[in-house]
């Protein structure tokens, strides 16, 4: 009796430490882990993901993209602006009112785009340097600001037609090109948006009196 006895208490004495073990075990895990937490505690618990910005994921030709338009389109608005103040014809003024409208917030867009791709933000008087298609030289904007009356109307409209005519091409090799979903929409409106202008612009251009 004495030999089954102490068998027994071995016996038990085993299964409570194996249980003791187990219970060790299971409160490790547990502060190691959190409902909805990987089970791996070792594992980082930082996003995967690219950071949050409304362009997603890009590739060189998104920031190209947004790299060139933002200088095309700060062009555009100072001509837009220009003709606010000197243009003669209240059909000019419509349409530098209407582009300045659309473009500044696009200029605002693209810029956040170029932040948080980590990319350099070209500066309003940037463009002076670039020859992106369709945009002014130094000489023409002179030109532009020293013309007067309908001289003035008809320069201000041919040059935003060629303006335009640039940016449609710049927009449909985004579309083409670009990875962002973001920017190769905003190409596409820009490229609807200025066609749609162009043609307006070559109406008016045609019922403008001759400088």
């Amino acid at each position: 009796m004495t030999h089954v006895y102490r068998t027994t208490a071995a016996s038990a004495a085993l299964l409570a430490a194996a249980l003791g073990l187990a219970g060790c075990g299971d409160s490790k895990t547990g502060s190691g882990s959190m409902p909805g937490m990987s089970h791996g505690s070792s594992m980082p618990m930082t996003p995967t993901t690219a950071p949050s910005n409304s362009a997603g994921a890009f590739n060189d030709a998104d920031v190209m993209f947004a790299s060139q338009m933002i200088p095309h389109h700060q062009q555009a608005v100072e001509m837009a602006d220009s003709a606010l103040q000197k243009a003669t014809t209240a059909e000019v003024k419509k349409l530098a009112t209407a582009i300045k409208a659309a473009q500044d917030p696009e200029i605002k867009l693209m810029s956040g785009w170029l932040t948080a791709w980590g990319k350099p933000v070209p500066t309003p008087g940037e463009h002076a340097g670039h020859t992106m298609t369709g945009m002014m030289s130094p000489q023409e904007m002179a030109d532009l600001s020293k013309a007067s009356g309908s001289m003035y109307d008809r320069m201000w409209v041919t040059m935003m037609i060629k303006h335009h005519q640039g940016a449609v091409t710049m927009a449909k090799t985004e579309q083409s090109t670009g990875k962002s979903t973001a920017a190769v929409a905003l190409a596409k409106k820009i490229q609807t948006a200025q066609t749609t202008e162009i043609a307006t612009m070559q109406r008016l251009l045609g019922r403008l009196p001759a400088a």
